[in-house]
Order: structure tokens, then sequence, then C-alpha cells
């Protein structure tokens, strides 16, 4: 299965930068993961969007191509962060490439209740007009405290946490089957 991951976080050293690389190492026999750069798109304008720029177009082609999409965001103020806000609106202009596309959603804090806000308010904007993404419910991702579940190298240590991931995955999968299925019907 071809997924991209979008990581909020521009960060270096971000821990959900950290936990899409580990899903992307994790599960590479049976996940192909890209992970997308949000930093690298510009503010959205929408006197540009008809004729975006070459990066942004690169970024929907990828999202596009792509079987799903995995979120991954941190938390800021209670919401998403604004370079996540950014790719969202790219991809929900012009030609909506997010319209019917799955996605799954993780984030990562060192507090306790992981990226709980954050997550709510990323379902409800998926489920905008010009996104309309179905999200596997039920298998949220909150890794909270993440800073004694998570090695320096980004290896997850907390079985728990493993574990969880990949009972996500395997429903995530399973989820996907029906999925394409029932599109293809």
């Amino acid at each position: 299965m071809n997924i991209v991951a979008i990581v909020g976080s521009v960060r270096e050293d971000s821990y959900n930068k950290k936990l899409a690389k580990f899903v992307q190492e994790r599960y590479a026999d049976r996940l192909d993961i890209e992970i997308l750069d949000p930093s690298t798109l510009p503010l959205y304008n929408q006197d540009k969007e008809e004729e975006a720029p070459e990066s942004v177009v690169t970024f929907k082609e990828k999202v596009k191509a792509a079987d799903a999409v995995l979120w991954v965001t941190p938390e800021y103020n209670g919401s998403i962060p604004g370079v996540l806000g950014n790719a969202i609106d790219w991809l929900s202009r012009v030609d909506q490439v997010m319209i019917g596309k799955p996605s799954l959603i993780m984030g990562a804090s060192m507090g306790n209740l992981g990226t709980v806000k954050a997550q709510a308010h990323l379902r409800d904007i998926l489920f905008a007009p010009g996104l309309q993404s179905p999200v596997l419910m039920g298998n949220e991702v909150y890794v909270g405290a993440v800073h004694t579940k998570m090695d320096e190298a980004g290896t997850i240590t907390d079985d728990a946490t493993v574990g969880f991931l990949d009972t996500v995955v395997t429903n995530f999968e399973n989820w996907m089957k029906q999925f394409k299925h029932t599109v293809s019907v």
C-alpha cells in the first residue's frame, strides 16, 4: 500500500517526525510510506492557486497518487500547527486531491493527553467539503508522554505503545482492503 505521511512539525528533532519515521521503518514490509515535508510549501494564496508553484504541484501529485494519507500532528494551542493547515489549504483547492482519499491520524506530545485536541480538529477539517477524506475511526493514536516512550534515535521503547501501533496498522490495512472493495464495486 502506497501512503504519504504529512508531519505537522518543522522542528528538526520533532517527536512527530520520529513517530512517522518509526512507522515508516517498522511497517516497511507492509506499507510503502513516503514522508512529505509541508514546510516546502509557500503560504497558500488564492491568487496563485490556479498556477501553483512547483513545490505545491509536486506535493499534490504525491498525495493524489497515494492510496492513503497518514497525518502525524503535534498540538499547538489546542489545535493543528499552521504548517499543517497551510498544506491542507493547498490540498483542498482547485483539483481537491483529498476527496475520497482515506486518512489515518497519529500524534505525539510530551503531555499526558498526546494530541487529542489537535486530532479532533484535524478530523473535523478532513470532513470539510474541499477534502471529504474518510478517516479510520476508533483507532486514534495519541502518544502521550512520548519522551518516556521513545529513545533519542526515535525508536519507541514502550511495548504497549508498539503493540497498539501494530493493532492500528493492521486495522488500517484491513479497512483499506474493505474501502478499496467498496469503492471499486
